[in-house]
């Protein structure tokens, strides 16, 4: 029976940078459900994969800050882009702040696979079960059974079914009564009840807004979907929110108050944004489309509620449409300097299958890479 030293479950971003980052010295063994690796990293981005942001925080992620924290100080950012320097992996930076591929994720995929090429590759096998027998961990996929010492779950989350995606990381760290927090869309649009159909109507169309949730604040362009609405903005925004309110400033950079005092204009021509939306929004607010200087004090008070247009969401878009999963494996059940099980010696859980979620903008991507790199130099 041969017995290798590391299985790592999963050929995604997480997997592989795993693998490529274990050693030589070790036999390795990753196990994937698909017939291709890293099928996410391929598609997302529009196919050149925002990797990674100019500026990565704590308050960048939902989650337990010291195992954030203690991750990203082990692989920061900058190192991230020096590892993708070194292999000449071409970027590009859009808004000046998200990185991308210059040319296509294929670049980025094409270094992983060879950083870790060491490694044996299984595809097309569905994991179905991992127990531990005495210290030997006995992986057992659709068609054959495999036994190793050590364990990497690396099997990501549930937000792309017609990926492959499954809920094995989760059902793994529950059969060893591992605490799970259930995977939940985020990073989706977000559906709006009766009260905000108008927004529905002006499917298409798209501005910048900051939207409140709680204390958070989202500087995004926000679309409008046959939905409901969605769009960088409000993606982020869905990470953070719950139920309850969301507020949108439609225009954060500019007083509506001042552009309508004394003007005489209409109130749709002094409102700086798209016709049909400045339309929509002053029926939604309750604001006839007037001469500037005949509007009352009513008027105004209900016009000024375009920088703080607040109502509470009906739900989201559901697992179809979301970029990536929260939930996963508690931050508690984790040692933070290596990513291993505490309960378990030799299980580590890594990238989305733990609860720790980035906003949009290459932070799932960077927790992917960063975590995969703290555990891998912790099994070398």
């Amino acid at each position: 029976m041969k017995i290798f030293d590391v299985i790592i479950l999963g050929a995604g971003a997480s997997g592989l940078m795993c693998a490529g980052n274990i050693g030589k010295k070790k036999s390795v063994l990753i196990i994937e459900g698909n017939e291709k690796v890293a099928k996410k990293l391929k598609i997302s981005g529009g196919g050149k994969c925002n990797i990674t942001n100019t500026s990565v925080e704590l308050n960048n992620f939902d989650g337990e800050e010291e195992l954030i924290k203690s991750v990203l100080q082990k692989f920061s950012k900058e190192n991230l882009l020096e590892f993708l320097d070194r292999n000449r992996v071409e970027l590009e930076l859009r808004k000046n702040r998200y990185y991308f591929c210059q040319n296509s994720a294929d670049d980025i995929i094409d270094v992983l696979k060879k950083s870790a090429k060491n490694a044996e590759l299984i595809l097309g096998e569905k994991i179905l079960s991992c127990v531990k027998i005495d210290d030997v961990f006995e992986i057992k996929t659709d068609k054959n059974i495999y036994h190793t010492n050590k364990v990497v779950v690396a099997s990501g989350g549930i937000s792309f079914v017609n990926l492959g995606a499954s809920e094995i990381g989760l059902e793994i760290a529950r059969s060893f009564e591992i605490d799970v927090k259930p995977f939940t869309p985020a990073l989706v649009g977000l559906t709006v009840q009766k009260e905000q159909f108008w927004m529905r109507e002006l499917s298409g169309l798209s501005c910048y807004v900051n939207i409140k949730v709680g204390e958070r604040v989202a500087k995004e362009e926000m679309l409008f979907a046959h939905k409901g609405i969605s769009g960088p903005a409000i993606l982020t925004a869905s990470l953070y929110w719950k139920k309850g309110l969301i507020s949108i400033n439609f225009l954060p950079d500019k007083n509506i108050i001042e552009l309508a005092t004394g003007s005489k204009k209409r109130v749709s021509s002094v409102i700086n944004l798209p016709k049909r939306l400045g339309k929509a929004l002053l029926l939604a607010l309750g604001v006839e489309d007037k001469e500037c200087k005949k509007l009352t004090k009513e008027d105004m008070d209900n016009l000024a509620k375009i920088h703080d247009y607040s109502f509470a969401p009906a739900g989201n878009f559901g697992f179809t449409k979301a970029e990536v999963s929260r939930g996963g494996v508690l931050a508690s059940e984790l040692d933070y300097k290596t990513c291993e099980s505490k309960k378990v010696k030799g299980l580590y859980f890594i990238g989305e299958v733990v609860d720790i979620t980035g906003e949009l903008g290459g932070y799932n991507f960077q927790w992917a890479f960063s975590s995969a790199y703290v555990c891998a130099k912790a099994i070398k």
